[in-house]
């Protein structure tokens, strides 16, 4: 049991930012791919949205632009760690339309994705991206600047 209890331990102390970064990594990989894919045989593209995907109320043509341009657009932002959160959310918003109007079959590689996706949402990139590194370099220009040269919305609310 000892034992146990140590390895559970170490497991703990395992850095979220390593895990953060592998989904980041993983899920942008997925999306980006099938991004090349779509433009690298583009007249079968059209084709799948109109005969296989059949969306509703979108044209199959923009349906297919729109598609190409967020799995093309969107994985380098995660992948770079850059505007990360915002940048989950148009994957997740792909997930759902794909799970419940093209591929519902294919629900545990949804679910996977998607689970990465919230997890990156709502913990955000972790330590191995440009957010992380934003962020650091703004807090450490404020607490460089001296407090009467601090702008009003620097400055802490009143009671």
């Amino acid at each position: 049991m000892i034992q146990l209890s140590r390895l559970r331990e170490r497991l703990e102390r395992f850095p979220l930012s390593f895990l953060q970064l592998a989904m980041r990594l993983g899920v942008g990989a997925v999306f980006f791919r099938s991004g090349l894919l779509k433009i690298d045989s583009w007249e079968f593209t059209i084709q799948l949205f109109r005969d296989e995907y059949k969306l509703p109320f979108i044209d199959p043509v923009l349906a297919a632009h729109a598609a190409a341009t967020v799995e093309l657009g969107i994985p380098p932002l995660l992948v770079v760690g850059l505007a990360t959160r915002f940048a989950t959310l148009p994957l997740l918003g792909m997930i759902v339309v794909i799970q419940t109007l093209v591929y519902p079959n294919a629900w545990s590689d949804h679910l996977m994705w998607a689970a990465a996706l919230l997890l990156i949402l709502t913990r955000g990139p972790g330590v191995f991206s440009l957010d992380h590194l934003i962020i650091r370099t703004q807090a450490a220009r404020r607490r460089a600047q001296p407090d009467d040269a601090r702008t009003p919305t620097d400055l802490p609310a009143g009671p």
